[in-house]
């Protein structure tokens, strides 16, 4: 049973024309009476509006369907034979109320009835394709849509190789800026480095007093503080010529803080006290008093702390030399061979730079004093043999002790022959290292040492400041003259060890003074200084605070207002 809304419900007859914008089907009625059309041959002619479903009739060309145009409606393409009464959907019933069997192929009726616009009817249950408006066959040819199209993703190996090749470009830029970054940060920390070793140079040259165009540490003002916080250790050499007699004397100093190895050569003229609280000589001192009490008298002499004595007879010396391969000196003077009693033999050692020396020789350069020469001269001379010595023994400790022990020399205490190996090892190094050298030290006419010896020698090279006596010893007067009065300073040498003082003598001013003076550099010496005063006569306005020499507790110069007579 067909629904009111179909085509073909009672009388009236509809054929599809196409579908309007929205895409529903649009129908017409057909009028009641159709000419004949000629049945059309599909394989006739195939033109514009050819129908392969047609039954064989050629069908006339249609215009393109507009679906805006309200006007008359040009003729739809047949799809078939539509009788009247045609059901499009296969139960359509005949004007003659009869029922054929539908053709699916769509047998066109013999006459068709021409198309009448206002006939026009809608049937929205109708459903079809949506159709779009085309202008001809090249328009439809170059109208695509969205939905003709079907995309598809193939992978393409290139994309790979290209995202590769940026990736290592990528790494390799950073690559290169990791290595600018490194490369900085080690050049400032480079200049930070040579910063800081700078810096630390100068300041310990400064702090050590090396500093060329700076005062020195003995300078007034300067660094002695410095010098005298140096760490140095000191050893006293007491060399015993046993075929003619007489000693010489050295102190070896290792300096470990300016790292300077020096040799200090003692006159045997220098001023020292005696057990009994009186004035005598080194050389006496030596003979009388022993290595323990010079070594005592030394230490309260030049304020330094001597650590042992190393007692070296001229056998010993000979076996020493002979022991570390003999040594090369640059000799002042031809020396001849004390065993030779002929006139005009050759000398054992020859005046010359790097004379090479055994033993014997060794040990006759040391003691020897040519006619009219000081004897300081000769005391020079021990100084090269010992420097000579020490460039040819072992830096390293254990060899140096083998050496020392071979020579069968009983060390005296506290010095052991360990502590004396290790000792000359440390000096052998700085001697082959150029950091050596040796030092006289300068003592007036009567053994007494001058203001300008106790700065260059005894605080620079030794320490720097005197050691106070032990309790019980006498205190020690230094004694300048600048009265005029050749005499007047041994006069106050009598007064002054009359009264229990050890009197060191100052020498003499060249200008005079109208006053004298009494000074004391550590306060505990204050009254002593006013002691003083009073045994020689003078005021205690003459006592004050003042420089003192590094060998004496009191310092007096003597001026005009000194009268030997009221002492």
């Amino acid at each position: 049973m067909n629904d009111r809304n179909d085509p073909g419900y009672g009388s009236d007859q509809y054929e599809l024309v196409g579908y309007d914008e929205y895409g529903r089907p649009v129908y017409r009625q057909i009028p009641t009476q159709q000419p004949q059309q000629p049945a059309y041959d599909p394989y006739a002619q195939q033109g514009y509006g050819y129908d392969p479903y047609a039954t064989g009739q050629q069908q006339r060309p249609t215009p393109a369907y507009d679906p805006y145009d309200t006007g008359t409606q040009p003729q739809a393409p047949s799809y078939g034979s539509q009788a009247p009464g045609y059901d499009p959907y296969g139960t359509g019933t005949h004007a003659t109320g009869g029922t054929a069997p539908h053709d699916p192929y769509g047998q066109a009726p013999a006459t068709q009835q021409p198309l009448v616009a206002e006939q026009t009817a809608h049937i929205p249950q109708q459903p079809g394709p949506a159709q779009v408006p085309d202008d001809g066959p090249a328009a439809r040819e170059r109208d695509y849509h969205t939905e003709q199209f079907a995309f598809v993703e193939e992978p393409d190996g290139d994309s790979e190789d290209v995202i590769d090749w940026l990736k290592f470009t990528e790494n390799r830029t950073e690559r290169r800026e990791e290595a600018r970054r490194r490369a900085r940060s080690r050049v400032v920390a480079l200049v930070v480095v040579l910063a800081l070793v700078v810096v630390g140079g100068v300041g310990y040259l400064w702090y050590a007093g090396m500093l060329p165009g700076l005062p020195s540490s003995g300078a007034k003002g300067g660094t002695s503080t410095a010098a005298g916080a140096q760490k140095r250790q000191v050893i006293v050499v007491h060399l015993h010529n046993t075929a003619k007699g007489g000693t010489s004397t050295a102190l070896l100093v290792d300096n470990s803080t300016t790292k300077q190895g020096t040799t200090v050569l003692l006159p045997n003229s220098l001023s020292l006290s005696d057990d009994s609280g009186g004035v005598t000589t080194l050389a006496k001192s030596v003979d009388d008093d022993g290595s323990a009490g010079t070594r005592d008298q030394l230490d309260t002499v030049l304020g330094t702390s001597i650590e042992g004595t190393w007692r070296l007879d001229t056998p010993y010396l000979q076996n020493l030399v002979e022991l570390v391969g003999n040594i090369d000196v640059d000799t002042n003077a031809d020396v001849p061979d004390p065993d030779s009693k002929k006139k005009g033999t050759a000398p054992l050692v020859h005046q010359g730079k790097d004379q090479t020396l055994s033993g014997k020789a060794a040990v006759a350069y040391a003691t020897y004093r040519a006619a009219g020469e000081s004897d300081n001269a000769q005391l020079e001379r021990f100084g090269q043999v010992l420097q000579g010595v020490l460039r040819k023994i072992s830096s390293d400790a254990d060899g140096a002790t083998v050496t020392v022990q071979t020579l069968g020399q009983i060390i005296e205490p506290p010095l052991s022959d360990k502590n004396l190996g290790a000792f000359l090892a440390r000096l052998a190094d700085l001697a082959k290292g150029g950091d050596y050298k040796s030092a006289l030290l300068p003592v007036q006419s009567d053994g007494t040492l001058s203001a300008q010896t106790s700065s260059d020698v005894v605080k620079n090279i030794l320490g720097g400041t005197a050691k106070s006596p032990d309790q019980g010893s006498s205190l020690r007067v230094s004694v300048q003259n600048a009265t005029g009065v050749k005499g007047d300073s041994d006069k106050a040498r009598v007064v002054l060890l009359n009264g229990g003082f050890t009197f060191l003598d100052g020498g003499t001013e060249s200008n005079t003074r109208a006053t004298s003076q009494v000074l004391y550099s550590d306060a505990s010496h204050k009254d002593d200084a006013t002691e003083v005063a009073k045994t020689l006569g003078l005021s205690d306005s003459a006592v004050a605070k003042g420089a003192v020499g590094s060998n004496a507790d009191v310092s007096v110069v003597l001026g005009q207002d000194y009268k030997p007579s009221s002492s």
